[in-house]
């Protein structure tokens, strides 16, 4: 691991300094060169804001959920399977966001801020054409994917309109994730963490009001949960185009930059398409492992359900975290500085085996009171608490490989987290879950022990990979 070596600020203690980064990084370093000065600095300026952005990605469906599951099953039901659905188009928005940061960030390095507004605009372009296609079709198939879901003939009825606003309202997703994605790739993160803060904040002002028709807006039960988060995503959206035009940012988006460049537009493709892939394999992973735990009964899959929930909610700072690397590398490999980026990398694994250790601790001392918050069942309960415990002993590892993997993203390296994904959650973690669940008799501790396994050999892997340094080479 590269040491890493900053000189403190003569007369400063290590308390004053992390409040100054902390309240420079949420009020937005516009004015910030990430690729020079302290790089332990650099990275807490750019992680705070997206940590607490990836945090605030999680409200809106938590938000949802809350106040729909007062009207009953078949309005969660709903919500539930269009949110299943909405994965796939979430994935899509992740691996659009990634290949548009990367290319951004890349540009900012090289101190083309021509360059970076003109792929600014090309990957909004991008975004707007796949989400207008998309949405039309989810728009019109909206009660035939909701029947092919398996859901019930009371599900269609309650929640069609609630699917046809969310599944036709992909635009407002999509530009949302991407133009976040640009801003953070540009160095910009605060704006798009406010930007979240808008999205949110209209929302859950906006849900309760319309799901149960609070004064003068109507009743519109489930609908109401739809028409409110894509309003509030659609505001956010507008808002967050509105500030690519604006000149505090590391580049300003102006008219002469609004031309199709189909150049830039394919190598965004190029980029996004092995991203989006990515997200898709992660995501279909955990599917995989759930088919498995659900041979053995309906308390291992509800166990099962409350661990990961935890999980994935616990290692959320995590992502914003390797978000920040992932800028880092980008940047200065722009400004053709591939030992910072290299260095940038090691400090955000630290920080990052720092965050996740700490909450593997909590998870293995307080498992049972935190899996009690979300399931009273005896058996569910007893499957989950192991389960935390068992995969909060790959935190460690984990640490490492997430802040690895989204590094040779930002390097524009997509390929290489892509095989890395498909080679262990697909090649290995899903045969060893079946080996020792199924075959070795462990039950649904088997696949928990699988996924531990599987985060330290992603970690294992991406290390070897990662060291050998062809990202550093790699033209965006």
């Amino acid at each position: 691991m590269t040491a890493v070596h900053e000189t403190p600020i003569p007369g400063s203690e290590p308390l004053p300094r992390m409040r100054t980064a902390i309240a420079q990084s949420l009020r937005g370093a516009h004015a910030h060169d990430y690729t020079q000065g302290p790089i332990g600095r650099s990275v807490l300026l750019l992680a705070i804001p997206m940590v607490l952005e990836v945090a605030l990605e999680s409200v809106f469906a938590l938000t949802d959920i809350f106040f729909v599951s007062r009207l009953g099953e078949a309005s969660v039901a709903a919500v539930g399977l269009t949110e299943s659905m909405l994965a796939i188009v979430y994935a899509l928005a992740m691996g659009l966001g990634m290949g548009a940061a990367a290319v951004v960030a890349r540009r900012v390095g090289e101190r083309d801020a021509e360059g970076a507004a003109r792929s600014a605009v090309q990957a909004v372009a991008v975004a707007a054409g796949i989400s207008l296609v998309l949405g039309i079709a989810g728009f019109l198939l909206a009660p035939w994917l909701l029947a092919a879901m398996g859901a019930s003939p009371e599900v269609i009825r309650v929640g069609t309109g609630y699917a046809r606003i969310m599944l036709g309202g992909q635009a407002a997703v999509i530009l949302l994730f991407v133009v976040n994605a640009i801003f953070r790739g540009a160095g910009d993160p605060a704006i798009a963490m406010r930007v979240l803060w808008l999205a949110n904040g209209i929302n859950i002002v906006l849900g309760p009001l319309l799901i149960f028709g609070v004064g003068p807006f109507p009743r519109l039960g489930v609908t109401g949960a739809a028409v409110a988060t894509t309003f509030g995503r659609s505001v956010g959206a507008a808002f967050a185009l509105w500030r690519l035009t604006r000149p505090e940012g590391h580049f300003q988006v102006r008219r002469r930059h609004l031309r199709l460049d189909p150049g830039t537009m394919r190598q965004i493709v190029r980029l996004s398409g092995s991203t989006t892939l990515q997200a898709l394999i992660a995501t279909a992973s955990w599917l995989g492992l759930v088919r498995i735990v659900a041979s053995f009964g309906d308390p291992a899959v509800a166990g099962y359900t409350v661990a990961l929930r935890v999980v994935v909610t616990a290692i959320l700072p995590s992502w914003g975290l390797s978000n920040a690397a992932a800028t880092m590398v980008g940047q200065a490999l722009g400004a053709g500085k591939p030992d910072r980026a290299e260095r940038a990398v090691w400090t955000a694994c630290r920080y990052n085996l720092a965050f996740l250790a700490a909450v593997g601790v909590l998870f293995v001392a307080l498992a049972h009171p935190i899996v009690g918050v979300f399931t009273r069942e005896p058996e569910a309960m007893r499957i989950a608490v192991a389960g935390l415990r068992i995969i909060a002993a790959g935190f460690p590892l984990y640490a490492f490989g997430m802040v690895l993997t989204q590094s040779f993203n930002g390097a524009g390296d997509t390929w290489t987290p892509t095989w890395i994904n498909l080679g262990i959650f697909w090649a290995f973690e899903i045969p060893l879950a079946y080996l020792l669940a199924v075959h070795l008799g462990m039950g649904p501790a088997g696949a928990f022990t699988a996924v531990t396994i599987a985060f330290s050999a992603l970690a294992g892997v991406s290390a070897i990979l990662f060291r050998r340094g062809s990202w550093k080479t790699k033209r965006v």
